[in-house]
């Protein structure tokens, strides 16, 4: 099976297999594709991927150490439960994290990344609207993600994103069951402060809107084992 190669966004160097499946992988686990608990053979996800049997090892074992996969034995994988316990700690870790980020992309923004958040809200309003679950899911990310690029802090932006990987799996499962038309879009706030300069008021928003979809997700747990 022949491996997969690409390039750079915006071109350059290609990107070697092992990266471009790890990243393959990531998105499955991000958006919960693979379900919390959902036993995966290595075989299998070298099926589902079209990949060989070296790279998607490879992904497994830096997604494990992300704490986003556990090995079950018998070259098997799963995506780990999320209890109210983690809940908390996710929740304790992002209300600094997110809060921080939003307060630095509101001091470094320009015009042009003011388009670019506006943009990705209005895809989101969309998947809303059309109660697109993946769509929602992907946007809403997106919208973090640029926040991270736009703060320009890579060890504060890398520690949010593995708590995504975390919480991804348990948001999807969430979202699937109270459905887009519940979640309020809080992020107009954010930019609104953002374009006003109010960095102060761009962290409370972001922190808001962290804690309505954890609180969620909680909640949700506190009922009984996600299935």
């Amino acid at each position: 099976m022949a491996q997969k190669t690409g390039e750079q966004p915006g071109g350059g160097a290609r990107m070697p297999a092992h990266q471009l499946i790890y990243g393959e992988l990531r998105e499955l686990i991000l958006f919960g594709e693979i379900a919390p608990g959902e036993a995966v053979t290595i075989q299998g996800l070298c099926t589902r991927l079209d990949a060989g049997m070296t790279p998607v090892r490879e992904a497994i074992r830096r997604l494990i150490s992300e704490g986003a996969l556990e090995f079950q034995g018998n070259r098997r994988v799963c995506v780990p439960y999320l209890t109210p316990a983690r809940v908390a700690e996710i929740i304790f870790a992002r209300q600094w994290l997110e809060a921080r980020l939003a307060l630095r992309a509101a001091e470094r923004a320009t015009a042009d990344d003011l388009q670019d958040l506006a943009r990705i809200d209005s895809a989101l309003d969309r998947a809303i609207e059309r109660g697109e679950l993946h769509a929602y899911l992907r946007q809403n990310y997106l919208f973090h993600q640029k926040i991270y690029q736009i703060a320009d802090a890579p060890i504060l932006s890398e520690m949010a994103e593995r708590l995504w990987l975390r919480f991804g799996p348990s948001l999807r499962v969430m979202i699937g069951r109270v459905g887009t038309q519940n979640q309020p879009d809080k992020h107009r706030a954010l930019m609104d402060c953002i374009r006003t300069g109010d960095a102060e008021g761009a962290a409370r928003a972001m922190r808001e809107d962290m804690l309505q979809g954890m609180e969620q997700i909680r909640a949700m747990l506190e009922r009984g084992p996600v299935t």
